[in-house]
């Protein structure tokens, strides 16, 4: 199933690069949610992503994720932890704030044209300034979704969570928002953790919000002023030629990875490990 539910805007290709910076002018209160559209530079508002969810890692810093290839890989900087300030994340439509915070993890594409095929995700480290909301400008996220019947995400550990089992085929529903609007479908393809569906987005609606449609609650639509709530589900990733040709990246993907580099991590401290959603309203 298919729906359009909101207007249509143009947009065009994303590119971005590493190591812009300018100075902060932070003032308390600003609120970061899912689908705020985000640019890494202050001169090319125009090139922008958008953040899928927001919330806190296992060590209780601020965090928002988006997708990885929402910047071009760079050998010093991609697939490390980046405790330096050298990336700065700002409000698209709200540069004068500063930086809303830094990248502190980007996947590599390793040579592909839409991001990595299973852990294409970036790990925003939030400033103290801003105030996380679950709430977007569409969507309301009510924690990650849990699939316990559902296969294990390609990057699991043994045994999985069950936030690291992904949705089945068929009979389960994904609800997204971008600048067309908000839409949902169901999802038809599961390709290692990312998701096929006929919800469309277009260019530069890369990393924003994905959640799962509970069944029996309401669908966006006139009546509800096009809002739906439910658990996060994953971000917008890419457009191939297979049908449905709109992919996402399963949130299970993400955090499958996360809990497996912080495995591996001595200190056990990998930015974004052990994320989950806030329940600010």
């Amino acid at each position: 199933m298919l729906k359009r539910l909101a207007g249509l805007t143009l947009a065009i290709a994303l590119t971005g690069t590493l190591g812009v910076t300018a100075t902060a002018h932070a003032a308390e209160g600003k609120r970061v949610y899912n689908g705020l559209q985000i640019t890494f530079r202050t001169d090319t508002p125009e090139l922008f992503c958008t953040l899928g969810a927001v919330g806190t890692d296992d060590h209780q810093r601020h965090i928002a994720i988006s997708a990885g290839h929402c910047l071009e890989p760079d050998k010093k900087y991609s697939d490390r932890e980046i405790p330096e300030n050298v990336q700065p994340v700002y409000d698209r439509n709200d540069i004068g704030f500063g930086p809303i915070g830094h990248v502190r993890y980007y996947k590599d594409p390793e040579g592909s044209q839409t991001g990595h095929p299973t852990k294409d995700y970036m790990v925003i480290e939030l400033v103290p300034q801003v105030t996380l909301s679950s709430q977007g400008p569409y969507l309301k996220q009510t924690g990650e979704v849990k699939s316990p019947q559902g296969p294990v995400s390609p990057n699991a550990l043994n045994p999985a969570l069950d936030t690291e089992r992904l949705l089945t085929t068929g009979d389960n529903e994904i609800i997204t928002s971008g600048q067309s609007g908000v839409w949902y479908g169901t999802v038809l393809s599961n390709d290692n953790g990312i998701y096929q569906a006929p919800a469309p987005h277009v260019p530069r609606d890369s990393g924003g919000p994905v959640i799962w449609h509970v069944p029996g609650t309401d669908l966006p639509s006139t009546d509800n002023n096009f809002q739906a709530a439910g658990p996060w589900a994953g971000i917008t990733k890419a457009i191939t030629i297979e049908w449905p040709p709109f992919n996402y990246t399963s949130s299970a993907n993400i955090l499958a990875d996360l809990r497996a580099r912080e495995a591996k991590d001595p200190a056990h401290n990998i930015f974004g490990a052990g994320f989950q959603v806030t329940n600010n309203p």
